[in-house]
């Protein structure tokens, strides 16, 4: 396939990915062969297009040339995402490759709008078409390689993970469809006399619009800080819950800060009567080859547990009972006790979902409180509210 010849030819090592250089030449190859292939394309559509006397050809020959921007603008999000760290950027620059497909995704928006307003003027102002096979030719072959556009882009967005090429693969996309309106409108002319181009174009647009705006979306989120990949989050807890003397984990933190710059944060339960040099050994092992083996920055927080008080273990028992009779699905950790079997201050922290209202926590907390203090009138509870930052528990 020309597909795997150019990136064979072009990119070394093409097989590593995860490698941030490779990411890049994969980002160079994508936009430098959109640039040539539409450059192309309005040169030969142009050239025809004159020879021809036909508006319809010139026109969408500046529209390929309009599309050298969609090519030029993923090439500069690479450019600027492969920077490295600086004072000012210490976690690096690979949002700029977010920032790069928001601006592709909004290009997109702008072909669909346009091709309302075109769709609305033709249905207005009809006009007869007449088929000519030159310029029907020209429309096939335009389309022929945009589609092989969008799988190029597609296929290399899915294999490294590239929103930017995913947005650029749909811009070419909308170009096929659009161009295809054009040259089935032009071939039913044949036939029939009815101008239906403007009518196919108006659904068409509204489908390009509701992806375009789907795309929007899915690159705004990741600028926003959405929640991490569950297969990370799962992978992050097993692998921290794998070494010795950690028996509980919590608080997971994971922050995208571009394609391969990923930071977590977690804390890992260790006995709290365990060596202190012991136990800091065993988080710095976690810390560094989990951080190599998923290539990301782990930081873990080290918190002791008091495992063998029975008074502790029974006191706890008895609150997770009790959050199981709540609506919300309630967690804690951090769990420890003040006082003696007459009475307690029973302190920990209380993991509530995602999407609870913060404006309800403490409505909430209150509840809990009374709810344990009427079981247990010799308990007084200290609750601190704890986020669910991840998908998994």
């Amino acid at each position: 396939m020309f597909t795997d010849f150019l990136i064979k030819t072009f990119i070394k090592d093409y097989r590593n990915t995860k490698n941030r250089g490779v990411r890049q030449r994969y980002g160079y190859l994508t936009g430098f062969t959109g640039v040539v292939a539409n450059i192309l394309l309005f040169s030969m559509k142009l050239a025809i297009g004159l020879y021809l006397n036909s508006i319809a050809v010139m026109a969408d020959a500046f529209n390929n040339l309009s599309d050298v921007a969609s090519s030029v603008v993923t090439i500069f999000g690479f450019m600027m995402s492969g920077k490295p760290a600086d004072k000012e950027h210490p976690f690096g620059h690979g949002r700029f490759e977010y920032i790069a497909a928001l601006v592709v995704s909004f290009m997109v928006m702008l072909v669909g709008f346009e091709f309302v307003k075109s769709s609305i003027s033709r249905i207005m102002n009809p006009e007869a078409l007449s088929f000519d096979v030159y310029t029907f030719a020209i429309l096939v072959a335009s389309i022929l390689v945009k589609v092989w556009l969008s799988f190029f882009n597609k296929s290399i967005g899915k294999a490294i993970g590239s929103k930017v090429m995913e947005a650029t693969a749909f811009d070419s996309l909308s170009d096929v469809i659009a161009t295809s309106v054009v040259a089935l409108s032009l071939a039913a002319s044949i036939w029939i006399s009815f101008p239906i181009d403007g009518y196919v174009g108006l659904v068409v647009s509204v489908f390009i619009l509701y992806n375009g705006f789907n795309l929007i979306k899915d690159t705004l989120n990741p600028l926003l800080g959405d929640a991490p990949d569950e297969e990370l989050v799962k992978a992050i807890m097993d692998k921290t819950l794998s070494y010795k003397a950690i028996i509980g984990i919590h608080d997971l933190i994971v922050h995208n800060y571009g394609p391969g710059r990923v930071v977590a944060s977690i804390h890992a339960e260790i006995p709290y009567n365990m060596d202190i040099m012991e136990a800091h050994d065993i988080i710095d092992l976690a810390e560094k080859e989990i951080s190599e083996e998923l290539d990301i920055h782990l930081v873990i927080h080290m918190d002791p547990i008091n495992t063998d008080d029975r008074l502790v273990q029974k006191a706890q028992l008895q609150v997770v009972e009790i959050l199981e009779d709540f609506p919300q699905e309630l967690t804690i950790h951090d769990f420890r006790i003040v006082g003696g079997e007459k009475h307690m201050n029973l302190v920990f922290d209380m993991v509530v979902p995602y999407d609870f209202v913060e404006k309800d926590e403490k409505n909430l907390v209150e509840e809990v409180k009374a709810a344990i203090k009427k079981r247990h009138p010799n308990y007084d509870a200290i609750i601190t509210v704890d986020r669910q930052y991840s998908l998994l528990k």
